[in-house]
């Protein structure tokens, strides 16, 4: 019977793991799972995307009664309403998470352990239970996946130590704030936070280091979110800017020193808002006690396509502790992955890579003009081999966006010049986040664009959707043209 242990039961890569290791042998498995989480549940749950979008609609019916002029007198968020709310439901998630994870530990090869772990050697973990009446116990099992998920990256900026900061973990629980504050961070998180705090009443500084946010992605993506953020909130985007030191100020607020360009300049604000991102958590496993060697660069993922990590191939890690795409579904999938190659090296069998379509949604202008990306954008297939058709709508040349008050942001469709399969869609605009499984499905299916509906059943905001299969199509039918033409010039020619 194989012993496989997983530290970080309790996260959605964790239980993933289990699952499909409990469903596809479970009698040929003995199954430790070890989570010390309070209550427990894991980061989306407790303090990451479930709370995030509680607290985010609320701000959001804010912004769009105020965004309409035909409406008056915006109402304000009531935070501590708010915050009791987020609360309720994260009680009610967290509370079937563990449920499900202790039936697992009814079944009679699998054990649970309230309880930290460390590894003292190779696949050899020391388990500390946080309950001090019961003792510690020393484990080897024949595997060990590592599922520990991630903790804040906190910038070694200057400074830094002395100057008191809220993360998201703490703006998701806040219900007072300060009049001013400095946003450090405009990834996703400062991007779906950063207008909260502004609806709060927060007069923010953001700090961006690029030209624009989503920098990877066309530049009128960035353009729009800058407007929207600067106009819309009322948010002072400073961009090309990079952070140099921090200081407290005399009133007990805080002091940025950021270079632009060819001048220095500093930020003064009330409170420091720290959305620099996330890194593996990783610390207290003792890893140095085994031939596991993770990167220095926290930011680097550090296993391969099997998910095994390096100098052990019985150790797997899976979720945001490996630091490939710190995202729900993408830990879920990999927890899979990771049970299914498990059980293939247990068997001595071919092991599975594991290959994501990119799929992702950012909830930016508190989801009212959510951004969304799936599979190829036009700078990741132009490093291919593939030939690509580009097309690009703007949302208001749809009218179902004026009238429905949200006329801003653009859609990109990335298509197969050879074959018209559909390689990728982004979309900033309102709804955009709802068609991201529609193009989910055209992507990862590879279905062709010319055989795709070029219209909605009723006139409704995926209408963008129909105006880029439109455009496309009719590009590859202007290339087939040509081709055509020129291989009748060819069959002409002596």
């Amino acid at each position: 019977m194989t012993h496989i242990a997983i530290v970080g039961a309790y996260g959605s890569a964790g239980v993933a793991v289990a699952d499909e290791l409990v469903e596809r042998a479970p009698d040929a498995i003995r199954l430790t799972l070890i989570d010390d989480g309070d209550p427990g549940g894991g980061l989306c749950i407790l303090r990451g995307c479930m709370p995030s979008k509680d607290v985010l609609s609320a701000a959001q019916h804010r912004y769009q009664v105020r965004h309409d002029d035909r409406l008056s007198g915006a109402p304000a968020v009531d935070s501590e309403r708010v915050v009791a709310r987020k609360d309720e439901h994260v009680a009610g998630f967290a509370t079937h998470r563990r449920t499900h994870v202790h039936e697992l530990a009814e079944r009679e090869n699998v054990t649970f352990h309230r309880a930290t772990a460390r590894f003292v050697g190779d696949r050899e973990l020391r388990i500390d239970p946080t309950d001090p009446s019961t003792p510690e116990e020393t484990i080897e099992p024949d595997y060990v996946v590592i599922a520990t998920g991630s903790t804040v990256a906190v910038p070694d900026l200057p400074g830094i130590e002395d100057v008191p900061f809220d993360t998201s973990a703490d703006v998701l629980d806040a219900t007072e704030f300060p009049d001013s504050g400095i946003v450090m961070g405009f990834g996703y998180v400062g991007l779906e936070l950063a207008p909260y705090l502004a609806e709060t009443g927060v007069d923010l500084t953001v700090i961006e280091h690029d030209d624009r946010p989503l920098d990877e992605f066309p530049a009128a993506y960035g353009e729009t979110l800058l407007d929207l953020y600067r106009d819309d909130f009322g948010i002072d985007v400073l961009t090309n800017a990079v952070e140099r030191r921090l200081e407290r100020t005399d009133d007990g607020g805080v002091r940025l020193v950021v270079d632009r360009t060819d001048e220095r300049t500093a930020v003064e604000a009330d409170a420091l808002y720290l959305f620099t991102g996330r890194r593996p958590a990783l610390e207290g496993l003792g890893l140095d006690e085994t031939r596991l060697d993770p990167p220095a660069d926290d930011d680097a993922p550090w296993v391969g396509s099997t998910l095994q990590a390096p100098n052990d191939e019985r150790v797997f890690v899976v979720g945001d502790a490996n630091g490939r795409e710190p995202i729900l579904h993408v830990a879920k999938e990999q927890g899979f992955a990771a049970a299914r190659n498990v059980l293939a090296h247990a068997n001595g069998t071919d092991l599975e890579r594991y290959v994501n379509v990119p799929h992702h949604v950012i909830f930016s202008g508190l989801g009212a003009h959510p951004f969304a990306r799936i599979g190829h954008t036009p700078a990741t297939v132009a490093k291919t081999e593939m030939a690509a058709i580009v097309v690009t709508r703007e949302a208001a040349a749809d009218g179902v966006f004026k009238t429905k008050n949200h006329p801003e942001g653009l859609a990109t469709l990335v298509v197969n010049a050879d074959d018209g399969s559909v390689l990728g869609y982004q979309g900033l605009h309102l709804h955009a986040d709802v068609m991201a499984k529609t193009m989910q499905l055209a992507v990862e299916l590879k279905l062709d664009v010319r055989t795709l509906p070029d219209r909605a059943y009723h006139p409704t905001t995926p209408e963008i959707l129909d105006g880029l299969i439109r455009d496309a199509t009719a590009e590859l039918a202007r290339r087939e043209g040509d081709v055509d033409h020129d291989a009748e010039s060819a069959e002409g020619t002596p």
